[in-house]
């Protein structure tokens, strides 16, 4: 890839990023998504941790805005082609110079970025209504951790777009698929309170690995190498992602030009 369409691909990045935040603000479900349930989630669990310490509510607080990162992967990002396609320009999308996968790049950017409002909202509303004294341990490595975990989510979102609108069946399967995924993932509570044959399933999702690297920079006594191996696996698994979700968009792409069929639900 050459740096001037590198450029060019950067600026059609950050005009859908500017575009879909715009839609976003003014659509009841996405701002429901991303910012009224994980902040439920987060009241009702530091409601239930009154008596006990700021640590494990700044846990709490992080894994409702993850919460928030993957409901809106699996919700909004996972039907940013399906929308497309509803509203009749996904052909158009496709037909254009430009990858349609920037252009979802874009989108997804712009969902899980503005997901990380949730985070926010319950850290303040953890300190003003219930009075915790919540610090961040290592500052610098949870920014960056929070860097790799849109990375990786974006990623992530690359693959389930193209899988939705090639098989409308499995778009079925998204509520089942959402709880699942905050439970192995370790969000709101470590894994190792689950069965042991439960734990492979976990060290094979991303969310899993940027729950432990933002888990671990914000609590006390994390060692080093443990951030530095799950900052390693988000990089891995987003490298991953993206190769398979190159395959899978030129899977969709075959069925536009040869079969003509990608505009039938």
């Amino acid at each position: 890839m050459t740096v001037r369409k590198f450029r060019s691909y950067l600026r059609v990045i950050l005009s859908t990023f500017e575009m879909t935040l715009r839609q976003n603000v003014l659509d009841g479900f996405i701002v429901f998504t991303v910012l009224i349930q994980p902040l439920l989630i987060a009241l009702l669990a530091l409601w239930m941790l009154q008596a006990k310490s700021g640590e494990q509510a700044i846990y709490v607080i992080v894994g409702s805005g993850m919460t928030g990162l993957w409901s809106s992967l699996l919700f909004i990002s996972g039907n940013s082609i399906t929308a497309e396609r509803w509203s009749g320009t996904l052909e158009v999308l496709v037909g254009q110079p430009t990858p349609i996968q920037v252009i979802i790049f874009g989108k997804n950017l712009a969902h899980v970025s503005q997901s990380l409002g949730s985070m926010i909202v319950a850290y303040l509303v953890s300190s003003i209504l219930f009075g915790f004294h919540l610090n961040v341990q290592q500052p610098i490595l949870f920014i960056l951790s929070i860097f790799l975990t849109v990375i990786a989510f974006v990623t992530f979102g690359l693959i389930i777009a193209p899988i939705f609108i090639m098989n409308p069946g499995v778009q079925g399967w998204q509520n089942a698929m959402e709880f699942p995924v905050y439970i192995l993932s370790g969000f709101l509570f470590p894994i190792a309170l689950l069965p042991d044959w439960t734990t492979p399933f976990s060290y094979l999702l991303a969310p899993y690995w940027a729950a432990r690297a933002l888990h671990g920079t914000t609590s006390m006594g994390t060692p080093l190498a443990e951030i530095g191996f799950s900052l390693l696996m988000l990089i891995i698994f987003s490298s991953i992602y993206i190769i398979i979700s190159n395959f899978l968009f030129r899977k969709m792409l075959y069925k536009t030009r040869e079969d003509a069929t990608l505009g039938f639900q």
